[in-house]
């Protein structure tokens, strides 16, 4: 039997002792609550980098400094694991405009649609700038620094006018926006002429030497001059998110402003842009503004259509019952148990693949594995860092890791511990022991094909095809990518 104690009334020293406790832990509280009073309709900015991983301070990046994207997310919400749902931009981009899975709206393959065949979105899909325009919200989309037209790079039939322009600036007096800045990011690297630019406002370029590489890339000279580009990438990218925030700041709407920065998928290398392990859909994704926690790093998984969701719901729209966007910040919120990723075809080159990524595993299914990894691809083929290595392949420079990228074929399944395996390089789907994990992660795969209704399960009809590479080739004829689409046909007939 339980005595019945009298209650000790509390001592001056106890008083006093929590007095001195919440002094010194109030500001930290007050400083993760953020503001209490927030705009009751703020500007919401997307700043959108292309072709770059979270190779930032915030992230773990010690090889270079980024400190205006540092202060973003000391001074907001970081999310360390943020995920793509395409590796390539327009599949990516259009999903991240709809806050819709691009499997789920037939914007899965890249640039599709370009030619005579035209896809209509569902009718209860809708953009995330209409519904700005609709509440109110001046809409605007403009390329830095110039401010022209931005790219939209969406994969359907869209109203241009769901932009009232390019830049901010000439909204009306006191009316809110919504504005897309979209930032060269890792495509700078690729531009002789532009990197160099970069490298002269950079005061010089970083030292090739001193760059880290995953294991599964070689330490040749081309590769590691290759890497320093991209980093040097990020660092002008950098600079620029520092000079559109002094911008805001000195134009007094700063502190009326929820800034977003994120890229639309991984950095275009050898395992990055268009394959689905983490270097081509881990993205950066940090917001911050009046009303938001500051400081926080959150460890959940989101997906980059999240955005569409946080953004709407900052601003008091309701979101389309159709969306698959969540709204990582409402106080409601349930975590995502994983991330999924679509990659399908790329120009001319054909492919299906799906992958499941929760905290601990990546899934990956390949449905063309009779296909090497480096199909044939115009686009990615003349890039330094193929170019780099194949040649590092060809003079047998590669260890057993780096070799796999060139295997004749893959694996129909992939799974990989990332806890034990980040570099995602030892695939355990035929170890015995990762059985019941295979199989859990195969069967939530499905589940998500099925609920999501991704079409991609059925083929990309051979007219559509046609139509789309008729309109590639129409820009800038190459006899690479007719010798490409002859053999993409020639697999079809022969099942691979």
């Amino acid at each position: 039997m339980w005595r019945y104690m009298k209650p000790r009334l509390p001592t001056m020293k106890h008083i006093l002792t929590l007095i001195v406790t919440l002094l010194l832990v109030l500001p930290t509280v007050l400083q993760a609550a953020g503001d209490a009073t927030p705009p009751a309709r703020p500007n919401i900015l997307w700043l959108i980098a292309e072709d770059m991983s979270p190779h930032f301070g915030c992230y773990g990046e010690k090889t270079i400094q980024t400190p205006n994207v540092d202060k973003l997310a000391a001074g907001g919400v970081l999310f360390e694991r943020a995920f793509a749902t395409g590796p390539i931009c327009s599949p990516s981009r259009s999903a991240l405009i709809t806050g819709m899975y691009q499997t789920s709206i037939g914007a899965h393959h890249h640039r599709s649609g370009v030619g005579s065949e035209k896809i209509v979105l569902p009718a209860d899909v809708q953009l995330v700038p209409r519904l700005f325009q609709q509440a109110g919200y001046y809409t605007s989309n403009g390329g830095y620094p110039a401010m022209g037209r931005g790219k939209t790079d969406y994969n359907f039939e869209f109203d241009p006018g769901i932009y009232d322009g390019t830049d901010w600036k000439t909204r009306k007096a006191g009316q809110p926006f919504f504005a897309q800045v979209q930032l060269w990011g890792g495509k700078i690297r690729d531009v002789a002429k532009q990197i160099a630019e970069a490298r002269k406002q950079l005061g010089g370029a970083t030292p090739a030497d001193a760059v880290p590489l995953p294991p599964y890339y070689p330490r040749t000279p081309a590769i590691l001059d290759d890497w320093a580009a991209t980093l040097d990438a990020v660092r002008i990218t950098d600079k620029h998110v520092g000079e559109i925030v002094e911008r805001l700041r000195t134009e007094g709407v700063l502190d009326q402003t929820i800034i977003f920065f994120v890229t639309d998928h991984g950095v275009s290398h050898g395992r990055g842009k268009q394959f689905l392990y983490d270097e081509g859909t881990h993205i950066p994704f940090v917001v911050i503004g009046p009303g938001l926690p500051r400081g926080l790093r959150r460890k959940d998984l989101i997906e980059h259509i999240d955005m569409a969701a946080m953004s709407l719901a900052l601003a008091g729209i309701p979101l389309p019952k159709a969306m698959q966007a969540r709204n990582a910040l409402a106080p409601d919120y349930q975590a995502r148990e994983a991330t999924f990723a679509a990659r399908d075809r790329a120009d001319e080159t054909v492919d299906r693949i799906r992958s499941v990524r929760t905290e601990r595993w990546k899934y990956i299914r390949n449905f063309l594995p009779q296909r090497p990894y480096l199909q044939p691809n115009a686009y990615k083929d003349h890039k330094p860092c193929l170019i780099a290595l194949r040649a590092a392949e060809a003079a047998g420079l590669l260890d057993e890791v780096q070799r796999q990228l060139f295997a004749k074929a893959r694996p129909p399944e992939e799974l990989y511990d990332l806890a034990a395996d980040p570099w995602e390089v030892h695939n355990l789907a035929a170890d015995p022991a990762q059985a019941a994990t295979l199989q859990g992660l195969r069967a939530m795969l499905d589940r998500w094909i099925e609920r999501t209704n991704d079409q991609g399960r059925t083929p990309e009809p051979e007219s559509r095809y046609d139509s789309d590479m008729a309109a590639y080739q129409s820009r800038k004829p190459d006899p690479e990518v007719a010798k490409n689409i002859a053999l993409m046909k020639q697999w079809a007939r022969e099942g691979k």
